[in-house]
């Protein structure tokens, strides 16, 4: 254990081997991006907004679900074990989608997807945690983030290019076959699990044990509490964009490779604008990052409401992936910041849990409203929900600048 280095620099080959397979992660999401929505309604002949928006709500509570026995377990069982679990149940995916006969089958697909996602993408975020240690946690959760969102961005547009030249399956789900056996090919043979570096932080920390873990990082600490509640709200929101927008946009007449760059903009600029942003958050006050990012995203929802043309949704979707890159690493960082080393793992599972349970609460929130009173009502009722979220977090949140 003496050998044991933590940082970035000290740790980089494991580290860029990490941000490598969670691009694979994020690819997984991004097949079914663009194009999802549109199989529904054309393949298996689906109209009600609350039954597309299944797949999504699925997706969110297996995941969210996922996301907390991941950290409960990490500690257990070890990193790397949870992450190449993560990917035997990511494997089944792309071929499902590919043949899936009724539309149950894709929600099938979306159970094993979200136990893929909670594991493999909770397991990457962890272990670059662990091993950059305290001085650069930001800027590694943003490179963590960029890549993920950034595949996402990438899969996402692709698959609606493919989807637009050679239809809507089986061609577009080739690439999850490939990210599939990448991942977990490179999750199995080249990556080492982190428990030595948790227990050289564990010499160094004077933060606090946690009391209650669940209560303490879903409310009733400050910080932890706040972060929580914004990363529900912002994955809320996200989940509404995610099955939403490829369908206002194909009613406004868009064709489907238009969605495509439409669509996979939001993700880009998340994934890229967390480069800069993950470093922000290790200069500059975390609370104030957090406010801006969650009003931005609040403001640019509420003018998708008003937008006529294509340029209007390419730069509000800008807009709207900006204010994501300033909270995601952030909400981790902050997460990591106000947790010890032993506390660490599950609660940012804790904290994951909630913030993907948004997707969930999201799609059929959206879906309810979209079917009752119009797709635009349901995109006006999300901006005033993370418009409130910001708020909470100007008057509860109290964030040193780091150091």
């Amino acid at each position: 254990m003496n050998q044991v280095r933590l940082g970035l620099k000290e740790n980089w080959q494991q580290f860029t081997l990490l941000v490598i397979i969670n691009a694979f992660v994020g690819g997984m999401v991004g097949l079914e991006r663009s194009i999802l929505p549109q199989i529904a309604e054309v393949e298996f002949a689906i109209a009600a907004k609350t039954a597309i928006l299944s797949f999504i709500v699925v997706f969110g509570i297996v995941k969210a679900l996922t996301n907390y026995f991941a950290g409960a377990l990490a500690n257990k069982i070890g990193r790397k074990n949870l992450l190449v679990i993560g990917w035997l149940f990511g494997l089944p995916v792309p071929f499902i989608l590919m043949f899936a006969p009724a539309w149950d089958w894709i929600v099938a697909a979306n159970v094993l997807l979200g136990i893929n996602q909670g594991l493999a993408w909770s397991s990457t975020v962890v272990m670059k945690i662990d091993l950059v240690g305290e001085k650069d946690r930001g800027f590694a959760m943003g490179l963590n983030e960029f890549a993920g969102y950034l595949a996402v961005a990438a899969v996402a547009f692709l698959t609606g290019f493919i989807a637009a030249e050679f239809g809507l399956r089986p061609y577009p789900f080739l690439l999850g076959i490939a990210l599939a056996i990448g991942g977990l090919l490179g999750s199995l043979f080249l990556i080492k699990d982190t428990r030595k570096h948790v227990a050289a932080e564990n010499s160094i920390s004077d933060v606090p044990r946690l009391s209650h873990i669940f209560w303490e990082t879903t409310w009733k600490h400050k910080n932890l509490g706040s972060v929580t509640q914004a990363g529900l709200v912002n994955n809320l929101n996200d989940g509404m964009a995610w099955g939403i927008f490829p369908i206002l946009l194909a009613g406004k007449g868009f064709s489907l490779e238009q969605i495509g760059i439409i669509t996979a903009i939001y993700p880009a600029v998340w994934g890229l604008g967390q480069l800069f942003t993950g470093k922000m958050a290790d200069i500059y006050n975390k609370k104030h990052l957090l406010f801006l990012g969650m009003f931005l995203q609040g403001i640019a929802l509420f003018f998708f409401f008003f937008a006529q043309n294509m340029a209007h949704y390419v730069i509000l979707s800008a807009i709207l992936g900006w204010g994501t890159a300033m909270v995601y690493p952030t909400f981790l960082a902050t997460a990591a910041e106000n947790t010890h080393p032993q506390d660490r793992a599950k609660s940012i599972g804790v904290f994951r849990l909630w913030r993907d349970l948004g997707y969930a609460i999201g799609a059929i929130l959206t879906g309810i409203i979209a079917d009752a009173l119009g797709i635009e009502a349901s995109i006006f009722t999300i901006a005033g929900i993370t418009l409130i979220s910001a708020l909470v977090i100007a008057v509860r949140m109290e964030v040193k600048i780091a150091k």
